[in-house]
């Protein structure tokens, strides 16, 4: 991709020689739990009525306004090595209108696409200021990649609740009707946030810088004190360390949180760029958007459940353990329910001593204490 080409009038040359995928469909990144969250909350109750009052009521040209007034907008004349990084990113993933870019005072790395009508990317100064030209272009290629996939609307809608649920939190039924769908919007947005990390390495094509910048994010700008190796240990450790009880505590960790943690993005993304996949589409065959009309949903269905699947089979996690062991009927699975917690961690179950004639230990201290929450 070395020659010069036009783009909505601006002739624009790439840093260096990337491939480009005309026509792409955003089911070509798209990771299969994103798409099945994403099924999953628009069938929550209540969902479709929320979206469709929001979608009338949400300040769209309040918004637009609010960051052409106090942001810097990405141009020719302004941040123009970000408006480079911008244009090749839509060249790249076909992405036939450029979104407008602002730049946003604010120390905290970070970047985001929103809007109704059209997306907006906007990125913060502390992000900026953070991560080199081959880890911003990923950002920005991540960005972009929530831009083909629609993703901007459901981040709006997310942004917005989350300040109403703050208003009313005073009342009891609203809040927790605000709540339900925060939560599957939240749970939605982690998963698409591993679809937008594929985006960004197909437009970036450069799989350390994406490492980099995710560990930047994770340590902030200390490359010298970090390895690439170690941090993706830490994922796996994260994933098979402890017993059930840790299991419990990683989903109320993650809950509030809407993007996934930096270690398991991480290892997610180097999985993705090693499997055949990610080889079949920088060799051109990937699925494209004049394709997706003749799209089944349950195709799409069935390659999430067939996702799941395998992660449940193939996951070190002591909950998973379990599910599969429920499923698989495990011999031993009854007398790891009766050591408790104890009995789902990574050890070994210890083989039995005889059969045993007395009462087994069940009083139950090693419980957890019960969440009515």
């Amino acid at each position: 991709m070395s020659d010069g080409h036009e783009h909505n009038g601006h002739e624009h040359v790439p840093s260096r020689q990337r491939r480009r995928f005309p026509g792409i469909s955003s089911r070509t990144y798209e990771h299969p739990a994103d798409r099945s969250a994403l099924v999953a909350l628009r069938k929550l109750s209540g969902f479709d009525t929320v979206f469709k009052a929001l979608s009338g009521l949400l300040p769209e040209r309040s918004l637009r306004l609010l960051f052409l007034s106090d942001s810097v907008r990405v141009s020719d004349q302004q941040f123009a090595h970000l408006n480079v990084m911008l244009r090749d990113a839509c060249y790249i993933l076909d992405l036939e209108k450029v979104p407008p870019m602002y730049v946003n005072q604010d120390p905290q790395p970070n970047a985001m696409c929103i809007g109704l009508d059209e997306p907006i990317i906007v990125v913060t100064t502390g992000l900026v200021e953070l991560l080199d030209e081959e880890e911003m272009r990923a950002v920005v290629g991540h960005e972009v990649g929530h831009a083909l996939s629609g993703h901007s609307v459901y981040r709006t809608i997310l942004l917005f609740l989350t300040s109403l649920a703050v208003r009313v939190a005073w009342i009891p039924l609203g809040n927790l009707a605000i709540m339900a769908i925060v939560t599957g919007l939240r749970e939605w947005f982690r998963k698409s946030e591993l679809s937008a990390d594929r985006a960004g390495l197909l437009v970036g094509q450069d799989l350390q810088a994406s490492m980099r910048g995710l560990m930047k994010i994770a340590g902030g700008n200390h490359l010298h004190e970090m390895n690439v190796d170690a941090f993706l240990a830490q994922a796996e450790e994260y994933e098979a360390g402890g017993d059930l009880r840790d299991s419990v505590l990683k989903i109320l960790n993650v809950m509030p949180r809407s993007h996934p943690f930096t270690t398991v993005r991480a290892a997610e993304l180097k999985k993705w760029a090693e499997s055949r996949d990610y080889q079949r589409i920088m060799d051109g065959h990937y699925p494209r958007r004049d394709e997706d009309k003749d799209t089944s949903v349950r195709d799409s269905w069935r390659e999430s459940a067939n996702h799941y699947s395998t992660h449940v089979k193939s996951s070190k996690d002591p909950l998973m353990k379990l599910v599969t062991d429920l499923a698989g009927g495990a011999g031993d699975l009854g007398d790891r329910v009766r050591r408790g917690f104890g009995g789902f961690t990574n050890a070994s179950p210890k083989p039995p001593q005889g059969p045993q004639t007395g009462p087994s230990d069940s009083s139950g201290d090693d419980r957890p204490p019960r969440d009515d929450s």
